[in-house]
């Protein structure tokens, strides 16, 4: 793969933050096109954006000092200067937390307009995956004799033995996720709804996706930390989604009482 595109004296451009302002100025450009077509103003959609990046970028950093903790202390300077050192889950739970304090600060129905954002996530997820892909960042898996396998010799981890192309069935799933959930948005529903179900399929996706990973099992032999993450947002997810019918139950029977 080419973590790196291409240099300008001493700048490199690498694969990855392309694929991250890709990720990022698609999600945006989305997310502006569903605001305005309810009758919002697109420009909202770039205030979440600038907050989710600026976010997701100290989050992925900080989750991935926690997770080498120990180099961390060896190097701190070289840990956080690295070209990767990057975590997906941190940069995706600090990015999230950003783009609900600006929803919360806008002038609209905060629950109206998280729905509006929320499969859109999906979306930039499955691009930035692709970026961990043409880096060879390391988060690909073990070794295997499938067809569709990839060695990754001049990535920022390289490896030269076929393994599994994590991140690409990453994109793939979250890409299927995302066209779920776009063709869910239509249907009436509870709003809340949909930040529900972008919880749950995210939690489905990386869970999954864990399998294919070499990250240390730290739970029943088997399980990874972000597989424990990713049962919590299954579980906040389905907690909300039960909250909001509930509630909506609630506010029926008052209404007909």
């Amino acid at each position: 793969m080419y973590p790196i595109l291409f240099k300008i004296g001493p700048l490199e451009v690498g694969t990855f933050g392309v694929m991250l302002v890709l990720a990022f100025l698609t999600s945006g450009w989305v997310a502006r096109r569903e605001l305005e077509r309810h009758g919002f103003d697109g420009e909202w959609a770039w205030n979440m954006l600038f907050a989710a990046a600026l976010a997701g970028i100290v989050g992925a950093r900080t989750y991935f000092i926690f997770e080498h903790w120990s180099e961390f202390l060896q190097d701190p300077l070289g840990l956080l200067l690295s070209r990767g050192g990057l975590t997906w889950y941190g940069g995706f739970i600090a990015g999230i937390a950003a783009v609900v304090w600006v929803i919360h600060k806008l002038p609209a129905p905060s629950l109206k307009i998280a729905d509006l954002v929320a499969p859109v996530i999906l979306l930039g997820y499955a691009i930035g995956r692709i970026g961990c892909l043409l880096a060879g960042d390391g988060d690909y898996g073990p070794p295997a004799d499938v067809p569709w396998a990839m060695a990754f010799p001049h990535g920022i981890v390289p490896t030269t033995v076929p393994v599994h192309p994590t991140p690409l069935y990453e994109t793939l799933m979250s890409l299927l996720l995302f066209w779920v959930l776009w063709k869910l948005r239509t249907r009436p529903h509870l709003p809340g709804t949909m930040v529900s179900y972008m919880m749950i399929a995210y939690g489905i996706e990386r869970f999954v996706a864990e399998f294919w990973r070499t990250t240390p099992k730290i739970l029943f032999g088997w399980m990874s930390m972000a597989q424990i993450l990713s049962v919590l947002f299954i579980l906040a997810g389905l907690t909300w989604l039960m909250r909001l019918r509930q509630r909506a139950r609630a506010e029926s029977i008052a209404s007909s009482g």
